[in-house]
Formats: C-alpha cells, structure tokens, sequence
C-alpha cells in the first residue's frame, strides 16, 4: 500500500476502486488502523462499498500497529489528525468527497465539517464515539494505558510526559458531547449526515441521538443494528440509499 509524505508526517493508506470518492475512516480510537475493517469492525466498509465508490482509508497517525507517524502535536491534536485526512485527500487530486467514519470517525468528521465543510459533501457516522459523563475520564485513560506506552516504546524522540499533554488537550480541554464541535455547530451544520448509533462505553447513545437530533440535515438509522448480527446488512442498505441520494452532489 502507499504512502503520502507531508514534512515529517508519514500515512499508510489504500486506494481502491473507482468513481465517486469516499473517505473511510477506521475505529479503534488513537490505534486506529486499516485492518480495524478486518478484524474488529461490524462490517468492512470497504470490501462493501469498493465497488461503487473509490474507497480511499488510512492508518491514523502514530496507531500502534499501524504503519503512519508524525509528531505529536500537542497544542492541536484533533486538527493534526484532521491535517492528515485533508491532506491525504489533495495529495490524490481530490476536492470534494463523501466520508464514513467509525468510532474515533465520528470526532473526526466534526471536525473537517468545521475544517473544510466546502469539501465534505456528505457524512457517514458509524457507532461514533462521543462523552460519557457516567465515564468522564475513559479516553484519557485507556490511552495512557493502551496507547502511550507502546507508542514511546518505538519513538525514542517521545515520552509519557509528552503523551499525557497531548491527551490532556485531546480529551479533558473540552470533555463534552462530540468533543471536538459544539451544539451550537451542530445545530447550523448544513451537511447531510446519517448516523449509525451504538450504545457501548466509548460510542453513547445519548450523544449519538443527540448530535442526529440537533443536525437539521441529519437522518439515523435503525437501533439496535448490530445485534443480533441479521440486522447489520439493513442498517449497511440504509447507510448505501443514504450516500447514492448524496452523490450527484459532487460536481
């Protein structure tokens, strides 16, 4: 697979099919990686959607077992990660695109809507992680625990010192709703939006349903979706009606 090269940022990604662009983005929080698709994720968003879309997907920066790096920029960490995509995405030639992302996905795709909402044509958020006040803290510390560590085990340029500001600023600067947006955007967002809601520790329902709530372009799936497993390809089809109603949009 290939590589794009920004400065001292490195990023792992895929390229596959043709037509319309779609930016898939994996889960599994900062260790986000492609094979996330083949191992943890309900469904393999792009095994699915290869043949209709050109489905581009990537190694998030710095993923343990991923094969991207870069810095840790401590002072903006969602934009460094939101730097990335956008960047991945002028370096194949690509303006505008739809984007499905998957739990760390969801933070993700707020924030390019707040980036670049010219580009982003339409949105996909699948069990989208989001604050749980019951949970304050769980993103903190199941990073300083499964991230940081091994990560300054291969980086000798990086520390705990170094991980712990970098999260501090990611998860507990604004330790709110969707993290990276306020409602206030949500509510003015004229993005159209479908969301996939989960219910588990890191993906809250609450905040799924809410973010769908206050969107004015926003629609949702069916609930429960991934259980019991027969109910996962409807909640796919819907996800597919969703993007081809969207598509034409892109000039």
């Amino acid at each position: 697979m290939p590589m794009y090269e920004k400065g001292s940022v490195r990023i792992h990604y895929q390229d596959t099919g043709t037509g319309v662009p779609l930016l898939i983005l994996p889960g599994g929080g900062l260790n986000a990686t492609m094979s996330f698709f083949k191992s943890r994720s309900p469904f393999d968003a792009v095994e699915e959607f290869k043949n209709e879309y050109r489905c581009i997907t990537m190694d998030a920066r710095n993923a343990n077992g991923g094969e991207s790096s870069g810095p840790l920029e401590v002072d903006r960490p969602w934009d460094a990660y939101t730097d990335d995509q956008l960047g991945l995405m002028d370096h194949l030639g690509i303006d505008k695109f739809l984007v499905m992302g998957f739990c760390i996905g969801g933070p993700f795709i707020w924030n390019m809507l707040k980036r670049a909402p010219e580009r982003v044509i339409a949105a996909v958020m699948v069990q989208p992680s989001g604050f749980r006040p019951e949970l304050p803290d769980q993103f903190y510390a199941n990073n300083i625990k499964d991230w940081g560590p091994a990560l300054c085990a291969r980086r000798p340029d990086l520390n705990m010192d170094i991980v712990h500001a970098f999260l501090e600023k990611m998860y507990r600067a604004n330790p709110d709703f969707v993290f990276t947006v306020s409602r206030d955007f949500v509510r003015q967002c004229q993005t159209p939006i479908f969301v996939m809601p989960d219910d588990t520790a890191p993906h809250p329902y609450a905040v799924a349903k809410e973010a769908a709530d206050l969107a004015p372009h926003a629609e949702v799936s069916i609930y429960p979706w991934k259980e019991p497993k027969e109910r996962v390809p409807e909640a796919v089809a819907q996800a597919r009606a969703f993007l081809e109603r969207q598509r034409n949009n892109i000039i």
